[in-house]
């Protein structure tokens, strides 16, 4: 049998016979597809994670779950793993970055600012606007994509994700 091959009833009357790529792969990690090709689904990344982030996803492969927290980028996952699956961490982790979605409270005219509160980077600013609530703007270049709004936004409305729609690989 392949490795990343998910035989599971579900996958199967779904059509899947392979784990689809995450929206958010860990940090330092190879391409998707080389990822599940060597990948031994231990579960060491997920419990080496301090922040507790880390998932089993689609296929029980890892994945970043930014509801419960944000990712530190201490490189335990990296250190944890025995395979060849992680980029050197003196590289860049990622190049994902928050977006903001059209639920915004901002957008809806309600005065919410924890997301930018929550930036460490101070990526998310928001600008104020005559005769209406302030509304965000992110700041991409300054964005390490590292989540810490997604948990605190109280409607959801944040998500992190790659610029302008590019792949991850």
């Amino acid at each position: 049998m392949p490795d990343g091959v998910d035989l599971s009833r579900r996958g199967l009357f779904r059509g899947q016979l392979s784990a689809r790529a995450p929206e958010v792969q860990l940090p330092w990690s190879i391409p998707w597809s080389d990822f599940v090709a060597d990948c031994t689904r231990c579960g060491d990344c997920l419990t080496a994670c301090p922040e507790q982030i880390l998932v089993k996803g689609d296929g029980g492969f890892p994945t970043v779950n930014f509801q419960l927290g944000e990712c530190t980028f201490c490189g335990d996952c990296v250190s944890a793993c025995k395979q060849p699956l992680f980029r050197p961490t003196s590289e860049v982790a990622w190049h994902y970055v928050a977006q903001i979605e059209a639920g915004c409270l901002a957008h809806a005219q309600v005065f919410c600012q924890r997301c930018q509160d929550s930036c460490e980077p101070r990526a998310i600013r928001f600008s104020p606007q005559l005769g209406r609530v302030p509304t965000p703007d992110i700041d991409t270049n300054s964005c390490n994509g590292c989540g810490a709004c997604v948990a605190d936004c109280p409607v959801g409305s944040i998500k992190i994700s790659m610029p302008n729609g590019k792949s991850a690989a």
